[in-house]
């Protein structure tokens, strides 16, 4: 199984959170780890924003960004093409969702519609799990 991560599940693999063990036992049990690459700059955001609030500290803080640049490589990112832009902007419209939002939720159907079999889409924002579920992805 294919597990794609939108922002909120992939910061949980690197920075204790409510639910992280759940996310990095999927990861354990996945076949591929899928995201979109502006998952990096919202993740190296999230990231700086904890250390800001004081979430991190400044060791942490580097180790968490120095695991991310390492693991990179290994996740099957999806582009933000033409296509997918065009088609979270529909998404957008349907359910009701934010441009990023859209953004990872396109970038999952399309990646479904690559490998041609349904992938496990990982959330923690109630209105995207519900439009990913319409959308024919599991959850």
């Amino acid at each position: 199984m294919i597990l794609y991560l939108d922002t909120s599940a992939l910061v949980k693999i690197y920075v204790e959170e409510a639910r992280s063990a759940d996310v990095r036992e999927n990861a354990k049990q996945a076949e591929g780890l899928a995201t979109s690459r502006i998952a990096y700059a919202e993740a190296r955001a999230a990231f700086a924003r904890k250390r800001r609030e004081r979430g991190l500290s400044r060791a942490d803080y580097r180790s968490v960004v120095i695991d991310l640049d390492q693991d990179w490589d290994d996740y099957f990112i999806v582009d933000v093409s033409e296509s997918v832009v065009r088609a979270a902007g529909i998404l957008a419209e349907n359910h009701a969702l934010r441009g990023a939002d859209a953004i990872h939720l396109a970038s999952a159907v399309t990646l479904s519609k690559q490998v041609g079999e349904s992938i496990m889409f990982l959330c923690f924002d109630s209105r995207l799990a519900t439009a990913a579920r319409k959308e024919d992805l599991r959850l």
